[in-house]
């Protein structure tokens, strides 16, 4: 039984941290929007040759405009901007990175105000300068003191705090979404970065079973409004957040399929355990399968004496390495705080595997038992 226990309980275990895993990428990638798309300048790149001309200053206010009339499953878009700097408050500073944006984006990208508002319209058409900061960068130039009203230089632009933005952590791929500062797309553009092109778009889908529509509209609308001919190659890239989830999601799938593979071994072990069990069971009770036989027993009896052993066996087994691997899971997840989730499907899976390998390899020395010679059992030894 302890072969089938510990098999059991490593295939329960190893499946839900790999599920785990999956849900908490999944989780992580939502948090940032399923729906949310990316436009940005550029022509796509195949094979590390660039498919076409591109200029990385080919995306303008213009293209917002366009998406806003032309691209009805879009709900919010947004221009984005973005540098990276030192940010100063007196003798603290801290590198981070500013994105200028409109009031949309907090929506497309799920970011919450914490305390202090938004920027207005009128503090967007005037280049204002006001910003909104993450819990990081509030952490490391404030510490414990109140940051709204308070004045933070980002290059040589002092910036009004207004608002403090919601925690909100790392991504799925361990980048900290609070260590920024947003400010006015205008702000960023005309003051900090001085340029007059966008460096990307965001948006998102009115829901995201329309992903799909919402990345034909924009390809679409930027198509019309960059002039492109049929034919020719799009000066520009359209991603979706749910095509990154799908791919985080791939790899998650072949790390769970690669753990439940190295504990499916551990099953096959107490099977083979369980089978060797039978065969010296089969060897040490030849005389009283002999003495059975003599007296009338039949080939089906002893075949369903040794079989009903071996079941015994391997549900108990079972039972007992479901009970254990819950357990460990459990342990393992508040100790080590590691994301786990245990599915009923791992659990049937391995109760149903155990059981089959117990009975697969409990019926071939049970046929051996049944096969017996009365004449040759009882002469055995």
């Amino acid at each position: 039984m302890l072969g089938i226990i510990i098999g059991v309980a490593s295939v329960i275990v190893m499946l839900a941290i790999g599920q785990g895993s999956k849900k908490s990428i999944q989780d992580q990638m939502s948090g940032m929007g399923t729906n949310l798309i990316f436009a940005m300048p550029g022509a796509e790149q195949k094979g590390g040759v660039r498919m076409g001309n591109s200029d990385a200053q080919s995306m303008k206010l213009s293209d917002i405009e366009a998406i806003e009339r032309s691209c009805p499953a879009i709900s919010n878009v947004s221009p984005e901007v973005r540098s990276s700097g030192q940010a100063v408050v007196g003798n603290q500073n801290w590198p981070t990175t500013i994105y200028g944006v409109n009031n949309k984006y907090f929506s497309i990208r799920k970011y919450t105000i914490g305390t202090g508002r938004t920027f207005t319209e009128e503090e967007i058409q005037t280049y204002a300068k006001v910003c909104l900061v993450g819990k990081t960068v509030v952490k490391n130039l404030f510490g414990n003191t109140d940051p709204i009203g308070q004045t933070v230089r980002f290059g040589k632009i002092p910036l009004l705090i207004i608002g403090i933005l919601g925690e909100k952590g790392e991504n799925g791929m361990g980048q900290d979404q609070d260590d920024l500062i947003m400010a006015p797309y205008t702000t960023v553009q005309k003051r900090i970065l001085a340029i007059t092109h966008i460096q990307s778009i965001a948006a998102s889908a009115a829901s995201e079973a329309l992903n799909e529509a919402a990345i034909e509209q924009i390809t679409a609308s930027l198509r019309h409004s960059h002039k492109l001919k049929e034919g020719a190659v799009d000066d520009f890239q359209v991603r979706s957040q749910s095509e990154m989830v799908q791919m985080f999601s791939s790899i998650s799938n072949i790390m769970t399929l690669l753990l439940g593979a190295i504990s499916g071994i551990s099953l096959l072990v107490g099977g083979i355990g369980i089978m060797n069990i039978m065969y010296v069971s089969v060897t040490e009770r030849t005389r009283e399968i002999g003495l059975r036989l003599s007296v009338g027993g039949r080939g089906n009896d002893i075949l369903l004496q040794f079989l009903i052993e071996s079941i015994l066996l391997s549900v108990f087994g079972g039972v007992i390495g479901i009970s254990l691997g819950i357990v460990a899971t459990q342990i393992m997840a508040s100790i080590m705080s590691w994301p786990v989730v245990i599915t009923t499907l791992s659990v049937v899976m391995s109760f149903l595997v155990c059981s089959a390998i117990g009975i697969f390899f409990g019926w071939y020395p049970a046929r051996k038992a049944a096969s017996l010679n009365p004449i040759d059992a009882l002469r055995y030894e």
